[in-house]
C-alpha cells in the first residue's frame, strides 16, 4: 500500500498508473477507497485511476480537526505527489464535498467533476441532530447494532453489502471518525458559489437516496454553468456506484470519453 506524505498527512492511496488521463476517486463518509473497485476495474485500461483514503478512514489517520477545504488541498497535494497536473475528480457524498471545493480553490487542477449523491448544501437542524446521535453511538463502546444496520441501509440498501460494511466498521477503531464527523456536520454552505465552477460536471444520484434527496441533485445541476446531465439511478440509495455499477459505469465512461 503506497503512502503519500503531504500536507502533514500520511495518505494511503492506490494508483493504476499508465499514460491515460487521470481520474481521482474520493469516497464518502464511513467508506474508504475500496468503494470504487467496480469503477476502477471498468476504466483502468483507458484511464489512470487513483483512489485514496481521506482523513480518518481506511488506512489514512486523522490527528486533529480539519475542513473539506483541507481535504481538497489533500487531493491536490496527492496529485502533486504523483506528478499529475490535472484530473477528473469523481466524488461520492463527502468525496463530492471536497471535489467541489477543489474546483473552487484549484480550478486549474480539476479537469471535470463527477458528483455521486453529493451537494453544495448543508443539512437542516433536524438532520444534524440525527447525525449527532449516530456519531455519539459510533464513538461509544456499544456494538453498532441497529445503528450500524440503519446507516448501512441508508448508504447501501443492499443486504449483502450492508453486512459486509457493518463488519468492516465493527473491526475498526471507531474513534477515528471523531474529527471527520466534526468536519461533516460543521461544513460550510457553498451553494452560492457553484456558479463559479466552469468545468464540465456529471451528476449521478440514486432515486431512493434518503440521505440526500434527488431534488438536491436537480437543483445543483441547474445551478452549475456546465452540468452535462443528471443520471438518476432507479432503486439506488446513497452509493449507486456500488449497488448499480451496471448503470453508473457506462455513464461515467461516456462522460470521460466526451472530455477526450
Amino acid at each position: 500500500m503506497p503512502v503519500a506524505e503531504v500536507n502533514g498527512q500520511r495518505i494511503a492511496y492506490d494508483d493504476t498508473g499508465g499514460d491515460g488521463p487521470a481520474v481521482l476517486f474520493s469516497h464518502g463518509f464511513l467508506m474508504d477507497r475500496t468503494m470504487f473497485e467496480a469503477q476502477v476495474a471498468a476504466l483502468a485500461d483507458r484511464y489512470r485511476c487513483i483512489t485514496w483514503d481521506e482523513r480518518g478512514f481506511g488506512d489514512t489517520p486523522c490527528d486533529g480537526p480539519f475542513t473539506y477545504w483541507d481535504s481538497a488541498d489533500d487531493a491536490v497535494a496527492l496529485l502533486d505527489h504523483l506528478g499529475i497536473d490535472r484530473a477528473v475528480f469523481v466524488g461520492m457524498s463527502q468525496g463530492g464535498y471536497l471535489s467541489l471545493r477543489a474546483a473552487l480553490a484549484h480550478p486549474d487542477r480539476v479537469r471535470a467533476l463527477v458528483l455521486i449523491d453529493s451537494g453544495a448544501h448543508t443539512d437542516d437542524e433536524e438532520t444534524l441532530a440525527g447525525y449527532r446521535s449516530m456519531v455519539e453511538h459510533w464513538l461509544s463502546d456499544e456494538p453498532l447494532g441497529d445503528v450500524g444496520t440503519f446507516v448501512a441501509g441508508l448508504i447501501l440498501g443492499e443486504p449483502e453489502l450492508m453486512r459486509t460494511w457493518v463488519a468492516i466498521w465493527e473491526s475498526r477503531d471507531r474513534s477515528s471518525i471523531r474529527h471527520p464527523a466534526e468536519c461533516l456536520l460543521g461544513r460550510d454552505d457553498i451553494s452560492d458559489r457553484v456558479g463559479e465552477i466552469t468545468c464540465p460536471v456529471l451528476i449521478v444520484h440514486g432515486e431512493e437516496d434518503q440521505a440526500i434527496p434527488i431534488d438536491t441533485a436537480r437543483e445543483l445541476c441547474a445551478a452549475l454553468p456546465d452540468c452535462r446531465g443528471l443520471v438518476a439511478v432507479p432503486g439506488a440509495a446513497h452509493a449507486p456506484n456500488m449497488t448499480h455499477p451496471d448503470i453508473v459505469n457506462p455513464a461515467l465512461a461516456d462522460f470521460l470519453a466526451s472530455l477526450d
